[in-house]
Parts: structure tokens; C-alpha cells; sequence
């Protein structure tokens, strides 16, 4: 599990089908094997570790899904995952990503960052106005969007720009998304009904004034 706050940059030194290797000398000492980190928003566990970095195991389903694929030399955003007790400072981002987005136009407007991104319809059914959005592997708030959500803009601060990989898109730019899980969850609820509960058996039961106090609800 990880926040969205991005905590160094990195480097692809090598990619194949199967590994990929990372330089991020300021992590390096942060990191063991078998940690999870974020790449570009995609959670990666630590296989082995370099002088400067780390090499993880990559799947096909991975570089087909993400940009970690593409053949160019930007730098990555990193994040190690989050540890018990940590400040939760952006929202809960899994590192699964759900798609890649485009960016469409990167403009300076009153202090900051005006970024508008084109996502796939199964992305945007979950990004709504004001809500959370994964770009990259960084944390934002969506400022607008269109209704299907396969349009939105997010403002981003002088810093956020400036220590991310944000500063190195260009309009084309490809990037990876990944939508609030928080949404995903909601709608499974209501496409299975939301007042429905499985018994440990398996039968369904309603959800009822008696079957919260049953289970302790407590009303004030």
C-alpha cells in the first residue's frame, strides 16, 4: 500500500520481459529485498539489490498495462510502501494500475500547474470532480472533468512539478493511471445490492434494524 507522495526519482538502467532494473542511489540504503516500491505508480517487489538501486521481476500483464514498457529515457517516480504509523498525506493507492492515460496539455496558470489527461472509459468511470486520482504514481486531486471521466484536469503545485517526473511530459505522453479503489468498491455494492449480506453459510441476509443490533450496532 502506498500514498501517492513521490519520494525520489529514479532510472531505468535495463528492461526486459522479466526484470527490470532501477538506479535510485538516494533509496538505496532504505531499501531490503523483498520490499515493495512503487515505480511510476506500479507496486514492484525488491528481487535483488544493485550498488545503486534494485531489480525487480516483471510480468508481461505489467509492461502491457503500464508505461514501464515504453522505450524512453524519463526518469521515474518512487515511493517506498507505507509503513505502520506513517502520515497518510495524499490517499490509499494500491500500485495496481488500471490503465494509461494521455496527456493532453501541461500549462502554468496562477502559481501552478494546469495538467488536462485523456484516460480509457474503464478508467474514467471512476474519476469524478474533486476526487483522487493515481498519475504516475502521484497522488492529485482531480479539478475537473467531463461526465464519463475519460477528460479531467488535475492543478499541480511548484513542488509536486518540480521532484516528479510531471516536469518531463510532453503533450502525447503516455502515463499510468490508477483510480480511487475506494469507487471500485462502492459500485461492486451496488451492482450486487446493497442490502444484501452473506451469512457464514452462504445464504443471503437482509440487512435489518435487528440484524445490525445482532451484530453490535450501537444507535445514539
Amino acid at each position: 500500500m502506498f500514498t501517492g507522495l513521490i519520494q525520489s526519482l529514479g532510472q531505468i538502467e535495463h528492461r526486459d520481459r522479466e526484470q527490470i532494473v532501477i538506479r535510485c542511489p538516494d533509496l538505496r540504503n532504505k531499501l531490503a529485498l523483498g520490499d515493495s516500491v512503487a515505480v511510476n505508480g506500479v507496486c514492484l517487489t525488491v528481487a535483488k539489490l544493485t550498488a545503486s538501486g534494485f531489480v525487480a521481476d516483471i510480468s508481461p500483464e505489467t509492461l502491457n498495462r503500464s508505461n514501464l514498457g515504453d522505450s524512453n529515457s524519463m526518469p521515474v517516480n518512487l515511493e517506498l510502501a507505507l509503513a505502520v504509523g506513517d502520515r497518510l498525506g495524499g490517499h490509499f493507492v494500491t500500485g495496481h494500475i488500471d490503465g494509461i492515460g494521455t496527456l493532453i496539455e501541461s500549462k502554468m496558470q496562477g502559481g501552478a500547474w494546469e495538467m488536462s489527461f485523456h484516460a480509457l472509459a474503464s478508467v474514467g468511470h471512476y474519476i469524478v470532480f474533486k476526487g483522487s486520482i493515481c498519475v504516475n504514481g502521484i497522488s492529485l486531486t482531480v479539478a475537473s472533468c467531463n461526465d464519463d471521466g475519460t477528460y479531467f484536469s488535475v492543478a499541480v503545485i511548484p513542488h509536486t512539478y518540480q521532484n516528479t517526473n510531471l516536469s518531463y511530459l510532453r503533450s502525447g505522453s503516455k502515463v499510468n493511471l490508477e483510480s480511487d479503489v475506494l469507487g471500485k468498491y462502492v459500485e461492486k455494492f451496488l451492482r450486487l445490492g446493497s442490502h444484501t449480506v452473506r451469512e457464514p453459510n452462504g445464504s443471503p441476509a437482509e440487512i435489518t434494524a435487528d440484524f445490525l443490533a445482532e451484530h453490535g450496532w450501537e444507535y445514539t
